[in-house]
């Protein structure tokens, strides 16, 4: 580290951090060694991997997040590597060795990662992109390769990640030269791992997706993916055919939201939503690729008969071959960076405002992504809660450290100072997300009431919203607290197995802890 004091998300990581720090002399090397790489993950911001199968437009959204187009879209090299974009003063990328080496890698002329690396791409652990954009200080995004080709050499690449990750936070050599060397794959396994997952869908949903995010949290040994740390977007809206969603009324926008809903329900509860997203409409308008070039085509396309704007938009070929004054290189370039919905989205604004500046239309194909809704949602399960996130995963890594140690002894020192932690009111938030998660991946069973029961007091939100209980008076909520408080109770001493009675307590405590809140007007 450097001579500043490391920053904590919250008082939860700080307190975790506390734990770490006094636990580390009584501990072995190896554990020690472990300790110290969970206090640099804790001190950086939060780890969330975009993951999902091949050709589901993982990079293209992750280049609409960050706001640059910087993760290559075409298949090549790159997109068969893990790819870290994370804050920094300079512009770099930089080549991971799986022997550690390092070497910086210029950007293409697009400013893009190049596909091709030129070198042995079998001796490339990862790549680790830095770049000054503002959205990073608090968010480090991980590209990863699609889950249908997640061969044994990605599998390993990523493994290799996962355990130099904290040698690459925040650039630091220095820290790099005492993360050490002590550690052996187990352990950093049980360090390693994004402390969120973004999971990318399409139309084309099939019924092991399920699977397929089960396979990326054993692929990368993160946790378990649940409706605390993981969101879902189907992405590709603008393709699917309005007419075979029921309800839809024949707008496609609508299909996708009905689709979406629908997807929720079968990745529940493994992820906290699923929100439709247009993922190339929403790079093209936030990367900088919509020019006034491309506004001035618009318009000359919006002054044709409606025949034949009808005509051009029933298919790419039509679009590119009709005979009009915009060029065909110049309809090509609208395709590949708007699609035939997106320039049917332009060309509705301009009839609806033919004098829309080229900043304008942008911002109505912007909007017209669902990129914003899909922003809002990392903000309210992601950074809003990254504390506790960031939290409970240093935990479970602690915990995982201590049972790799084979020192009976010191396991049982760091798990008497984790129960000690968890006593304290201030941690109740610890064992409740350890209870949803629990819950949610199944490692509990639960009747489905219960279950959806259990997420909704732990996904945060508000009281009303832990409640079930939305703009109610406040004396309904307090009233509906202290019942739920009494009926889990007597479900934890009376009719729950031994291991559904300890996610009972839980959840009991946390009604009560709502009752109190309610009761003093928070």
């Amino acid at each position: 580290m450097t001579g500043s004091e490391p920053h904590w998300p919250g008082p939860l990581s700080a307190a975790v951090a506390n734990l770490c720090q006094r636990l580390q002399p009584q501990v072995g090397p190896r554990t020690a060694a472990g300790f110290r790489e969970v206090l640099r993950r804790l001190s950086a911001p939060l780890q969330v991997a975009v993951a999902g199968r091949i050709k589901s437009g993982k990079s293209t959204l992750v280049n609409a997040l960050i706001g640059r187009r910087v993760a290559p879209t075409d298949v090549g090299e790159c997109t068969r590597l893990v790819t870290r974009f994370q804050y920094g003063t300079v512009d770099r990328v930089e080549v991971v060795f799986t022997d550690g080496r390092k070497q910086v890698l210029p950007f293409d002329n697009g400013g893009t990662i190049p596909s091709e690396l030129g070198v042995d791409i079998s001796t490339v652990s990862h790549l680790e992109a830095y770049l000054t954009n503002a959205v990073l200080r608090d968010l480090t995004v991980i590209d990863t390769p699609g889950l249908g080709s997640l061969d044994a050499a990605s599998v390993a690449r990523t493994e290799q990640l996962l355990g130099a990750a904290a040698e690459a936070e925040g650039g630091d050599e220095e820290a790099a030269d005492d993360s050490d060397d002590d550690l052996d794959p187990v352990s950093r396994n049980a360090v390693a791992g994004a402390e969120a997952v973004l999971y990318v869908v399409t139309q084309a949903v099939r019924a092991d997706d399920q699977q397929a995010l089960a396979a990326f949290t054993a692929a990368t040994a993160s946790r378990e993916a649940g409706p605390v740390n993981a969101i879902a977007v189907l992405n590709k809206a603008d393709t699917i055919v309005a007419d075979s969603v029921d309800g839809s009324g024949g707008d496609v926008w609508k299909a996708a939201t009905l689709l979406a809903d629908k997807q929720a329900q079968s990745l529940k509860p493994r992820v906290a939503d699923v929100l439709p997203v247009i993922g190339l409409l929403a790079e093209t308008a936030e990367t900088g690729r919509f020019t006034s070039a491309d506004a001035d085509a618009l318009r000359q396309l919006a002054a044709l008969d409606e025949a034949s704007r009808m005509t051009m938009l029933m298919s790419a070929d039509l679009f590119t071959a009709w005979d009009c004054a915009v060029s065909p290189a110049v309809r090509t370039r609208l395709l590949e960076h708007l699609d035939l919905h997106g320039i049917s989205v332009a060309l509705h604004a301009i009839d609806a405002e033919p004098a829309i500046t080229a900043g304008a239309l942008r911002r109505t194909l912007l909007d017209s992504s669902g990129l914003a809704g899909v922003r809002g949602r990392l903000d309210a399960v992601f950074r809003a809660r990254a504390d506790g996130i960031k939290a409970a995963a240093a935990l479970a890594s602690v915990t995982a450290l201590a049972q790799a140690s084979g020192d009976p002894g010191e396991r049982q020192r760091v798990h008497d100072a984790i129960e000690v932690l968890l006593a304290k009111p201030e941690a109740h938030q610890l064992r409740l997300l350890e209870a949803l998660t629990l819950v949610a991946s199944g490692a509990v069973d639960m009747p489905t009431d219960l279950t959806d029961e259990v997420i909704r007091v732990g996904s945060g939100g508000g009281v009303d919203a832990q409640l079930g209980l939305r703009g109610r008076p406040r004396q309904e909520l307090e009233a509906y607290a202290l019942e739920r408080a009494g009926w889990w109770r007597s479900f934890a001493s009376f009719g729950a197995t031994p291991a559904q009675s300890r996610v009972a307590h839980v959840v009991h405590r946390a009604y009560f802890l709502l009752w109190q809140q309610v009761r003093e007007g928070g």
